[in-house]
């Protein structure tokens, strides 16, 4: 059943071809984007708004993990996306030292109008494919995304082990995660 997945008739192929369609989605988006966008991000500044948009709140050191940055990155990338108006820092529920970090309407606005420009801008080539191509390549980006999301989750699950097994050498319950003795307090 492994060997399905990891060899196989059109994998040597299909790397290269995605590796193409995304350089060319790349130019697609581009093309427009500085005439159309009113305050253009960098992509991991975009990166930031989406992981925003999907996990909320979030808070520095998490937005660090997600992003594989040092905190120090993440916040400069934060002040610039505040600046802008696109980010909210109010202070956290949980600890009012710490910031959450929020999409602002105005970012949410922004997120929303790039989503359909780009949508637009696909269906105008998606227009031009015969209707048995659109459903392939449906079907196509559908198991693409799977694969994506099962090796993302897969990825994050040997993170949660790795912090597991630190908690544990910590002192932390083998069940718990983040579980610390009785009368103890974490640490920010």
């Amino acid at each position: 059943m492994g060997d399905e997945t990891c060899a196989g008739p059109g994998r040597d192929a299909a790397a290269p071809a995605a590796r193409e369609v995304i350089e060319l989605l790349e130019v697609l988006w581009n093309t427009g984007r500085e005439l159309t966008s009113p305050a253009p991000v960098s992509s991991s500044q975009l990166r930031v708004l989406y992981i925003l948009d999907r996990d909320r709140p979030v808070n520095l050191r998490a937005l660090g993990e997600e992003l594989g940055s040092a905190p120090s990155s993440a916040s400069r990338m934060c002040d610039r996306l505040d600046a802008l108006g696109y980010i909210e820092r109010p202070a956290g529920t949980a600890d009012r030292r710490e910031r959450e970090l929020r999409l602002s309407a105005r970012g949410r606005e922004h997120l929303e109008d790039l989503r359909a420009r780009r949508e637009a801008a696909l269906l105008d080539v998606i227009d031009a494919m015969p209707p048995a191509q659109r459903a392939a390549l449906a079907a196509g980006l559908g198991g693409f995304r799977r694969a994506v999301e099962a090796s993302a989750a897969a990825e994050k699950c040997l993170r949660w082990r790795g912090r597991r097994s630190s908690h544990r050498s910590a002192g932390g319950s083998p069940g718990l995660p983040g579980a610390r003795p009785a009368g103890t307090r974490e640490r920010s």
